[in-house]
């Protein structure tokens, strides 16, 4: 995340405290006590609350958490050199010729071959996602699987330049001669690290069998360039095929050479999230079934990992994303380290036999169903089987022996009709038969209401289902009015998980959604209601989670980034607020004996943080001018008389952006209160958590 300055602080702080106390002008002060009754402890809260859901739209894995600079690195988008532009100073003086051995390489089957008989420079530039952000001091990995053919060994000369064509960060790498390559028997790597994880030790990829070799090479950059190309120039006479031309940054994640972007990774750990749902989403679907996401083709070496189309590349007409694909270097293996990472449970969701029924909505005969279930089956060994299993032993090879602990799993993404009944039923069935205590999340549709949502809702009802996913992308004003949803919940039937939610500033698929604080703020009344029924209500996620501005598809989502900076939107913030202020067992917060549900326009829940012992109230004050309830301590013998609040406040439209960052964050502050009665200032549109120590 960019860095503000000290000025930008201070002006940024007077400007908040000087919008508090305009507030204070109008306080509204409410007669009736709000009643917190700490002694009645109520639904447990499971650490799976508050989580994250990943999907790969708007760029998040390629060109974003995955830190892979070069685009198309292997030459198999549909247009094979897209990305790449040809640089000479004579036509003729050099030639790229793409070729294809689908025969032996099925899942990578095209390369290069660069021929260069002149001395006069000849080279290739790539443009990157978007361009790529280049900074200053940082040291960049390059690697590329290279086989000399003929001539003198080619050196390839790699520079790093500006749009202006300032060289920013340069080296040389010498490739071997065609003869010594004759003469070695084994893959290896000429210099460097080696990127990625290896499927198996000591072993070449699949696509790179003797006599290609894997040649690496490293540099630092001396400027910092948000817009940068790579060069490579080819110096000699001879001809050489290349593929999988790589660029990453050193500072990855945890220094995981061909790993994910950091800056991006420390806002998820940031959220200290309870799970993380991937891959998605409408990605899991596909538009059609040969384009859905398979697991077993995102793990083992990235070479051999099968490119595919993303099916946000032309889903918008009016956001058309012709360079959109999906590389799979973030894959499942990475998914499950990344969850385990940052202390999240993962929860993986699996084509269950359907594409997206909003596109060609083709399904898979239920007779034909076993691959589909054994996929599944062998997702689950792969994570918690043991080094003797097939799955498992893969996982070993890649790096971690240990299992992945998986405790559930998604059918579906957001199918409807007796169709997904009857597929969730046989995986259900194989599932449960085989690993009894994995919980199945299964779908209700992409609506929260209506007749599809009511059949699943029913049905699934029927059948005792483990969990059901429920998704709302609707306006503010829908949130405010179903906090109250899930209290007239049967409390013995299925639990909830909140799939995908996010306030619409203007209506769903608009492009001219924003991630105002009004849309904010009405999730995090909404989310008051949520954690009051934590006994039915178990996960929820706000959707979708990451965004580039210069290649989105979708919006609003929770983080935004270029390819230098990222920021948290003010929706973040409030995801940020609830997770990292969790609690471990709900405890009611009354006014007139009824739960805080929009009286006098304010909404609340309250919890106890048992390891802690804390007492923590959440109060959102969707008002326009301040307000300052009474709040009586029930159940509590004594408190520390040092309350410690957080508060987030705006004017309903403003946003976080990658110039103002932190302009919409949490406040905190100190209140000192006597005995066991509170009276906090909620300022006009506000959301507010106080913490209060519990003194033994």
């Amino acid at each position: 995340m960019a860095i503000i300055s000290k000025h930008q602080y201070v002006k940024r702080n007077r400007r908040i405290s000087l919008f508090l106390l305009a507030a204070l002008l109008l306080i509204k002060t409410n007669a009736q006590p709000l009643v917190v009754e700490a002694g009645k402890p109520g639904a447990a809260i499971r650490p799976t609350m508050w989580g994250i859901f990943f999907e790969d739209i708007n760029m998040a894995a390629d060109g974003g958490l995955y830190a892979e600079l070069i685009k198309n690195r292997s030459f198999e988008f549909n247009m094979p050199l897209m990305g790449w532009k040809e640089h000479t100073t004579v036509p003729g003086d050099g030639t790229v010729l793409v070729l294809n051995r689908s025969a032996e390489s099925p899942d990578n089957p095209r390369f290069i071959r660069v021929t260069h008989t002149t001395g006069n420079p000849y080279g290739l530039s790539n443009e990157g996602f978007r361009g790529m952000g280049i900074k200053k001091d940082e040291g960049y990995h390059f690697s590329v699987w290279a086989r000399p053919r003929s001539g003198i060994p080619l050196t390839l000369h790699l520079e790093l330049q500006t749009p202006e064509g300032k060289v920013i960060g340069e080296t040389r790498l010498q490739l071997p001669s065609a003869n010594a390559m004759a003469e070695s028997t084994t893959t290896s790597a000429i210099a460097g690290p080696s990127a990625g994880p290896a499927a198996s030790a000591g072993d070449p990829p699949a696509a790179f069998p003797s006599p290609w070799q894997h040649a690496t090479a490293s540099f630092t950059a001396s400027a910092t360039e948000p817009h940068a190309q790579l060069y490579i120039w080819f110096e000699g006479q001879g001809s050489v095929d290349l593929d999988m031309l790589s660029l990453f940054p050193q500072h990855t994640w945890k220094q995981r050479p061909g790993g994910l972007r950091a800056d991006l990774v420390q806002l998820l750990a940031d959220l200290h999230p309870g799970f993380i749902r991937f891959p998605g989403g409408c990605i899991v679907e596909g538009r059609d079934l040969a384009g859905r996401y398979q697991w077993k083709k995102t793990v083992g070496r990235v070479e051999d990992r099968k490119l595919i189309i993303n099916r946000w590349n032309t889903e918008f007409a009016h956001r058309l994303t012709p360079d959109y694909f999906q590389s799979f270097g973030l894959g499942f293996y990475e998914y499950f380290q990344l969850a385990e990472d940052i202390g999240a449970q993962p929860l993986p969701i699996l084509n269950c036999g359907m594409a997206c029924q909003f596109n060609t909505a083709e399904v898979v005969p239920t007779g034909d169903l076993d691959p589909y279930i054994q996929d599944a089956l062998d997702l689950i060994e792969f994570a918690n089987g043991g080094t003797d299993t097939k799955w498992g032993a893969l996982r070993a090879a890649m790096g971690h022996p240990e299992p992945f602990h998986l405790k559930m799993m998604g059918v579906g993404n957001e199918q409807w009709g007796p169709q997904y009944v009857e597929r969730y039923l046989a995986f259900s069935k194989a599932i449960k038969s085989r690993y009894p205590d994995i919980r199945l999340v299964n779908s209700t549709g992409p609506d929260p209401n209506g007749d599809r949502f009511d059949f699943l809702n029913d049905t699934l009802r029927s059948l005792h289902a483990d969990i059901l996913d429920e998704h709302y992308y609707r306006n503010p004003e829908w949130f405010l009015q179903n906090v109250g949803r899930y209290d007239h919940y049967d409390r013995n039937g299925p639990k909830i998980f909140a799939g995908e939610y996010a306030a619409q500033s203007d209506h769903t698929v608009s492009p001219a959604n924003r991630n105002t604080w009004q849309c904010a703020m009405a999730e995090a009344a909404f989310m008051t209601g949520l954690e009051r029924n934590a006994d039915v209500v178990q996960m929820a996620s706000y959707a979708p989670l990451f965004a580039h501005v210069d290649g989105w598809q979708w919006t609003p989502d929770l983080i935004w980034f270029d390819n230098l900076g990222s920021y948290g939107t003010p929706d973040y913030y409030v995801q940020k607020l609830y997770s990292t202020n969790k609690g471990s067992v709900v405890v009611p917060l009354l006014r007139d004996g009824s739960p805080l549900e929009g009286k006098d326009s304010l909404y609340g829940s309250a919890c106890i943080d048992s390891a802690a012992h804390e007492l923590i109230i959440k109060l959102v004050n969707t008002s326009g001018q301040a307000q300052q309830p009474a709040i009586d301590l029930a159940g509590i013998r004594r408190i520390d008389p040092q309350v410690h609040c957080k508060t987030l406040t705006a004017n309903l439209e403003e946003v976080n952006s990658l110039d103002s960052p932190t302009h919409i964050h949490p406040l905190e502050t100190i209140m000192i209160c006597k005995g066991k009665k509170l009276a906090p200032t909620l300022p006009m549109h506000s959301f507010c958590v106080i913490r209060i120590k519990i003194v033994q």
